[in-house]
């Protein structure tokens, strides 16, 4: 999966990437070798590179090693222990995070009330500031190094150079100056009086910024470790063993041992273990967690099946065509892998700003310096003036800029049934103009259900659902189960049958109650000599034009009613549809089912432009093409087939209800299975980006306004704390705000009242 030096294609997984400009420097590097195109991606670690010529992937692995990153080809077969725990970094960065908070809070708390400012205060808050300066923010100090070997300047390298600042400059004024004496506190006065600084200490500074950065930096690590948790969930769908016929006789064997053309057996209820032809045997299988579509499929012998879909019907025995990385299941593995690698790249906000804001003071502060020494103000003074500059450029309303939103955001999101994966998500939900929607499962319920009882003259409807129901009890056929549970809930508990049989292909016949009852398609009635009246067959054919499935059902030599299945509209669909019409989005409707049944769907919910008849692997494709025509696209889906789709799409939407592959794949979650979730998902991304950049704003704002106070030698401690602590205060109460966005409709949590939602069953009737 991860290598073909055949075709000069390869896949490194690439460590030591802190921001996205990191990816940024690896994918020039890479791209500067001759025959070489590279793409690499921040989110899952990895560069997908396409080489030629004399290039080797060793030569490929040195060139990101040179630049400061690690780099190899990812182990072919993950250890279990390996794909059950991804935890590669997260953890030290954990213990580094809870170093910083215990530590940091009585450094804060110390130098902003005076009332804790006890004697010899000052040398506690440096034992403690120490072991958060130098081990938590070692990440930022060692990234900032890396950096600085390839002449480039980034978060990190702001981050490093303040802290150390404010760090280096209070162990000076403590072992040299007068912030060391006994008894020293820090007044609360705003006069503006140039000083040699050697009573001021900043280990408040540096211990609060390096906490709050290191806290969005682990929520965002720990948000970009899932990414490949797509991967391992699809993989997860397949069987782990299977019974394959050998010198006629079953023997279980582990499902990585069966061999193209080996004979195996699937029995009710078990997963089908790859694709195959059917030998023998006839049964329905379930292929919603690979299709996402609700009607089962029937197979007979010839007829191909596909690996992790499930057997509902009878014992087959399947020959399996193709195994391993050749099957739909890996294929589709593959496609979501190549979605996420292609993907758009969002770098975090503050990166690209300090782009061009960390040069800038760096050359301020050196401009400081050289004016003070040239002006023969004194050495002390000079470097006072310059590391004041250095230091309120890293304000900790930087860092708390958008953890603080994001967390505010995803934890009112979480609260209304929406998950939020992380920064860089929020960016697409701006720019989406088209928003995509898979059908069953997503507009509709997929699941299907009793929805209309059609009988003929003189038969009462409730004996047609008692007798019919009772029937169709007997059978684990999904139709027939939702016959049997919309006839229970409408006339109660259901009798018993007698000498039940399944006519394969046809439907099914029992005694109930003394009658001799028939289910199924009209041919199987025909046999017994039941025919439909005029009216039940007008019924048949009407359901039929709808796409939805139709039931004849006869008993004692007469046809007595046809019943209706179908998937359903979900009541709040249409309303959902209209939403992301005023947010400026345009619905597509996208699906595997044909053109009329699609059509019905989309004039029940109000979508004009439908996509049809796509193959589950094509999704993907149809993504790429709307992308193509310069639309930026969001995709809400719920099956494993969307997966890619998903991972393809600028913004991803998975239905919480939907398979765990789609989730993981997504950019978005919603938990629960309202299509408006998406709508309210997509107006509170939009709102808590912009809470961000406002945080940004008033973040630098504050700063840069401070700046010419540092170099002109003017920052009293105060007068730094309290820029600071303001910022930080407005930086917090902005994000708050979040906290009161709430969704379009009052009952978030209860589905709306249909509007113009009716039954639309999926494709034509299937043989039963």
């Amino acid at each position: 999966m991860s290598t073909d030096t055949a075709s000069g294609r390869v896949e490194l997984a690439i460590g030591g990437m802190t921001c996205a400009s990191c990816a940024n420097r690896i994918e020039r590097k890479l791209n500067k070798l001759d025959g070489v195109t590279a793409t690499v991606n921040y989110a899952t670690e990895k560069a997908s590179v396409e080489f030629s010529g004399e290039v080797s992937p060793d030569d490929l692995i040195a060139t990101v090693e040179k630049a400061g990153y690690s780099a190899e080809l990812p182990a072919q077969k993950p250890s279990e222990d390996e794909a059950a725990e991804p935890d590669d970094g997260l953890r030290p960065l954990r213990q580094r995070l809870i170093t910083a908070v215990v530590l940091s809070v009585p450094v804060i708390a110390m130098a902003m009330v005076p009332a804790l400012q006890f004697e010899g205060w000052q040398w506690l808050s440096l034992t403690l500031a120490a072991p958060v300066v130098v081990y938590a923010g070692w990440p930022f100090h060692r990234a900032a190094a890396i950096n600085l070997r390839h002449g480039a300047a980034t978060m990190d390298t702001l981050i490093s150079l303040g802290t150390l600042a404010a760090f280096g400059w209070s162990l000076w004024a403590l072992f040299f100056g007068t912030a060391g004496e006994l008894g020293i506190k820090h007044g609360f006065e705003f006069s503006m009086t140039r000083s040699d600084g050697s009573m001021n200490i900043y280990l408040e500074a540096a211990a609060g910024v390096t906490m709050f950065i290191l806290a969005g930096r682990y929520f965002e690590t720990r948000s970009k470790r899932r990414a490949g948790a797509a991967l391992r969930a699809l993989l997860e769908l397949g069987a782990k063993d299977v019974s394959v016929i050998r010198d006629g006789r079953e023997e279980r064997v582990p499902v990585d041992r069966l061999a193209a053309g080996d004979v195996f057996v699937v029995r009710p209820g078990e997963k089908i273990a790859t694709d195959g032809t059917v030998e023998e045997g006839s049964s329905a299988v379930d292929a919603s967690m690979l299709t996402g579509e609700s009607v089962p499929v029937e197979v007979a012998p010839g007829d191909g099946v596909v690996g992790a879909t499930v057997n509902a019907g009878g014992r087959l025995l399947v020959r399996a065509t193709r195994v391993g990385s050749g099957t739909q299941l890996a294929q589709m593995a593959r496609l979501v892998e190549e979605a996420q690698t292609g993907k758009a790249q969002a770098q975090r906000l503050a990166d690209r700003i300090s782009g061009i804001f960390v040069p800038v003071v760096i050359a301020l502060a050196l401009g400081t310096l050289g004016f003070w020494l040239g002006t023969g103000t004194g050495a002390a003074a000079a470097f006072t003036a310059a590391v004041a500059v250095l230091i309120i450029a890293c304000p900790c309303a930087l860092g708390l800029a958008t953890p603080t939103a994001l967390m505010v955001g995803t934890g009112r999101g979480a609260q209304l049934g929406i998950l939020i994966k992380g920064p860089e998500v929020l960016e697409s939900t701006r720019e989406v103009d088209t928003i995509v929607l898979d059908k069953t499962g997503t507009v509709t319920t997929g699941r299907m259900a009793l929805v209309d009882v059609v009988t003929a003259d003189g038969v009462s409807e409730d004996e047609v659902l008692r007798l019919a129901g009772a029937l169709e009890n007997a059978s684990e056929h999904p139709i027939a189960q939702a016959i049997a549970k919309g006839a229970a809930e409408r006339v109660g508990e259901l009798g018993a049958v007698e000498d039940f049989a399944n006519v394969e292909g046809l439907g099914v016949q029992g005694v109930v109650d003394g009658h001799g009852v028939i289910a199924g398609r009209p041919q199987l009635l025909a046999e017994w000599s039941q025919h439909l009246s005029p009216g039940l067959q007008d019924a048949m054919e009407e359901a039929q034009g709808r796409g939805h499935t139709a039931v004849a059902v006869g008993w004692d030599g007469e046809a007595r009613a046809v019943l209706t299945v179908a998937d359903q509209v979900k009541p709040t669909s249409r309303e959902a549809v209209e939403r992301f019409r005023e947010l400026g989005l345009r619905p597509v409707l996208l699906t595997g089912d044909n053109e009329t049944v699609a059509r019905t769907v989309a004039d029940a919910v109000g979508i004009d432009e439908v996509i049809a008849e796509v193959l589950p692997q094509d999704k993907v494709d149809v993504v790429k093409r709307l992308q193509s025509e310069g639309r930026t696209v969001a995709m809400v889906g719920d099956g494993v087939n969307d997966a890619a789709a998903l991972a393809q799409a600028d913004l991803g939407l998975a239905m919480g209800t939907g398979a765990d592959v789609a989730i993981e794949a997504s950019d978005l979650t919603l938990v629960r299975g309202d299509l408006r979730a998406a709508a309210d998902a997509i107006r509170l991304s939009r709102r808590t980006l912009r809470t961000i950049k406002g945080n940004l704003f008033w973040a630098f704002a504050y700063n840069v306004a401070a700046i010419p106070l540092a170099a002109a030698g003017l920052l009293v401690p105060m007068i730094a704390g309290g820029a600071m602590a303001f910022s930080s205060v407005f930086v917090v109460g902005n994000s708050l705000r979040l906290r009161r966005f709430k969704p379009l409709n009052a009952d978030a949590a209860e589905p709306a009242s249909a509007t113009a939602a009716g039954p639309v069953r999926p494709e034509v009737p299937a043989p039963r």
